[in-house]
């Protein structure tokens, strides 16, 4: 099966401007093309995996990517999918999130011997002459067409800034200067991307009289139509720091049944044929996709040693099988301890699996709390430092736990 095809049956492909003429040049590895990352904060997440896996599977085609930084377009913020103003960040933040980006997409990208181009637009868009902008560019945009775009009509009804106006522009000349520069015709991200992109093909057309195409990737929805990659605590994050090996495992190991198919086909490297045999599975069958994709996935963003860990811990805590060296754990400090005694309630707080003692006092009296696997139902039970000389794990509902260790 030819790349195109494969990507059209893994439900990746949203939009295309020319089918054929993209069809033919990745097909044939032949394609330079791009996908902008904006470095809205110091680590990549969820939102961007699908772009990083296209990029890796057209690379591994043979193709060129070019993964463009936003340093520039950061200043002014992408307005798309937004229903207020993106925070204005410093130039410093920016630049530190920048490095952040360049060394998480070195998991994905192979960028020896000239096999990939990392960029930051910052390097031509902050020297811009203004004036020079408004002839050579503002020019060949109907502000009539930019309303329109669905990037903005969100925005239209609460007020949208001047400034985010611009950014459509902006990113239009980024495709610009990189055909100029690197011969890239081709520009490909998320779907609601695509009045961006029709923008930079239109500014090409207008100003070079050349043809270029866009083709932009389903986002990463659940069967109830939102957006994947968030949790209650917020993102998932790509750094380890942000989102541990364990808990980015843990997400992917408890997405609903109706999506873990759909979330094999999009984001791991498993053949169609295999997953084609998983599609029939039900019950019991189905948790061991999820095992597969979650494991599948941190190897891919955490390397395969950590992969491991995760799923060690996970058997441990669900199975009884496994080892419980690697689940996430937390150390109990002398002053946590009163009159020699810490209680239920002090010791969630400080798994931080409750965020205050009221919240963990109503997780207890729910009956959502459990220790070693026994139930607590007394908001006053508590433990002496000598509970803690064996296995200790604690237990908030079906899938937050933590082991808790005093030495």
């Amino acid at each position: 099966m030819e790349l195109y095809d494969e990507l059209v049956k893994r439900g990746l492909i949203a939009q295309v401007t020319n089918e054929e003429e993209i069809k033919n040049k990745i097909n044939k590895g032949e394609a330079t093309f791009y996908i902008g990352f904006d470095p809205t904060a110091d680590s990549l997440h969820v939102g961007h995996f699908m772009a990083l896996c296209l990029m890796k599977r057209l690379q591994m085609a043979g193709n060129r990517p070019i993964a463009l930084i936003g340093g520039g377009t950061a200043m002014i913020g992408d307005p798309s999918g937004r229903t207020d103003m993106r925070q204005m960040m410093t130039k410093e933040t920016i630049d530190a999130n920048v490095e952040c980006f360049k060394k998480q997409m070195a998991r994905f990208i192979d960028f020896s011997d000239d096999k990939a181009l990392l960029v930051n637009n910052a390097d031509w868009l902050l020297d811009l002459n203004y004036v020079e902008v408004l002839r050579e560019v503002g020019s060949h945009f109907s502000v009539n067409r930019m309303l329109a775009a669905e990037c903005y009509k969100q925005r239209l009804e609460k007020g949208l800034s001047f400034l985010e106006f611009n950014y459509m522009i902006m990113q239009s000349y980024d495709f610009l200067k990189l055909f100029d520069k690197y011969g890239c015709v081709l520009q490909f991200g998320g779907d609601d991307q695509w009045s961006n992109m029709i923008g930079g093909m239109e500014l090409i057309r207008r100003k070079r009289g050349k043809e270029a195409n866009a083709m932009t990737i389903n986002l990463l929805l659940n069967s109830e139509g939102k957006k994947m990659g968030k949790t209650q605590s917020g993102a998932v994050w790509l750094d380890p720091d942000k989102t541990p090996p364990y808990t980015f495992y843990q997400y992917w190991r408890n997405v609903d049944d109706a999506d873990v198919i759909k979330c094999i086909k999009m984001l791991t490297f498993i053949p169609l044929d295999e997953i084609s045999k998983m599609e029939s599975w039900e019950g019991s069958q189905l948790n061991e996709a999820k095992d597969i994709l979650a494991y599948e996935l941190t190897k891919l963003v955490h390397g395969e040693e950590e992969a491991d860990k995760a799923r060690d811990a996970s058997k441990a805590l669900f199975s009884g099988n496994g080892s419980s060296e690697n689940m996430p754990s937390v150390e109990l400090k002398e002053e946590d301890f009163r009159d020699g005694k810490i209680d239920i309630l002090g010791i969630l707080v400080a798994a931080e699996l409750a965020p205050s003692r009221s919240e963990a006092r109503r997780n207890v009296q729910q009956g959502g709390v459990s220790v070693n696997g026994d139930k607590i139902t007394d908001i006053h039970t508590n433990y002496g430092p000598e509970a803690f000389s064996e296995e200790f794990i604690i237990k908030k509902g079906k899938k937050k736990f933590c082991k808790v260790i005093y030495s």
